[in-house]
């Protein structure tokens, strides 16, 4: 049985992928194997939870050039003797997957939240239809590339038995030419990290009530976040603070929707939280319907008294 490769350059995220790896080898066979480019403190951490690492040091190999990793990972994959690869579906585990399947020939699915195999075949669930529905799907074909939704599994832990190995791999030198990095602006928020959220929607009546939104949001010990118009239409908030399909999908322990009707596209991106408390005046709202809890009333009355409940 052929191997099953791991790669992302991001470490909670290859653990994570560990444990997709695992559920997938203990019901198919193959063995799991890791792949770590020019990075030899994520090589450690791996190793560390029993993951066979491959280190693979090539200055060629930028990690910021999809093209480039892809073509290291295809050698790495006739190397390892590996027909299937995971990955992460971040911004970047997207573009590299379509690059990877398309340089293997193989079958493609991104967006994957759960899957389960029946016999050699591993079905992969995905939302579909603009996230209205979850499909479930399969590739039919030996080589697959899998890219796994952020958070949809807990990382592995820690056990003994892993191994550090190199691996030679020789690519063309990228196109790209990496003048620096840069570190994110402060002022920036992981949303897909945070707790508890307190999202804002077109509810909203001004900018200027995102302050006493934000202030909510910092007494509950949590991030602001928000529906896609209020970055991209409005310009309110940054980008990075968008939930939703085409923005980033949280699963924190405590949602605070308010003034968020339940749009599909939204909708989406938070149903996995543990606890969903929505706030909107129209009692008609899809979110009430989706909400653990809701209150159909004046957000802006609300969040004010909860700020001085809170104070």
């Amino acid at each position: 049985m052929a191997g099953i490769l791991i790669y992302s350059d991001k470490d909670k995220l290859a653990r994570e992928l560990l444990t997709v790896a695992g559920l997938i080898a203990d019901a198919r066979g193959g063995e799991v194997k890791v792949a770590c480019i020019n990075n030899a403190s994520q090589c450690q951490l791996l190793s560390a939870a029993g993951a066979r690492v491959y280190k693979i040091e090539n200055p060629a190999v930028l990690p910021a050039d999809a093209a480039n990793v892809a073509m290291a990972l295809k050698e790495a994959c006739g190397k390892l003797d590996c027909s299937i690869v995971l990955l992460s579906s971040d911004r970047r585990g997207r573009e590299l997957a379509g690059r990877l399947a398309q340089v293997l020939g193989a079958g493609c699915l991104t967006d994957i939240s759960a899957v389960k195999v029946e016999g050699e075949q591993i079905h992969c669930q995905r939302n579909a239809l603009g996230g209205a529905t979850v499909a479930t799907q399969y590739i039919d074909g030996e080589k697959q590339v899998l890219a796994i939704v952020p958070r949809a599994f807990a990382p592995a832990p820690d056990r003994d038995g892993g191994s550090i190995d190199e691996l030679q791999v020789e690519v063309p030198p990228s196109r790209i030419k990496l003048l620096e990095f840069r570190a994110k602006d402060s002022s920036s928020a992981n949303i897909e990290e945070a707790s508890v959220l307190v999202v804002a929607g077109q509810g909203l009546n001004s900018q200027e009530d995102l302050a006493a939104v934000e202030s909510l949001a910092k007494k509950l010990g949590g991030e602001l976040a928000c529906s896609k118009p209020l970055a991209t239409d409005k310009k309110w908030l940054p980008e990075d603070r968008v939930i939703g399909l085409s923005g980033k999908k949280c699963q924190p322990d405590l949602a605070v929707l308010l003034g968020i009707s339940g749009q599909v596209q939204f909708t989406v991106g938070i149903r996995d939280a543990r606890v969903i408390v929505a706030v909107n005046s129209d009692e008609n709202a899809y979110i009430h319907q989706m909400a653990d809890y809701s209150m159909v009333a004046d957000l802006h009355q609300v969040v004010k008294e909860l700020n001085n409940v809170l104070a």
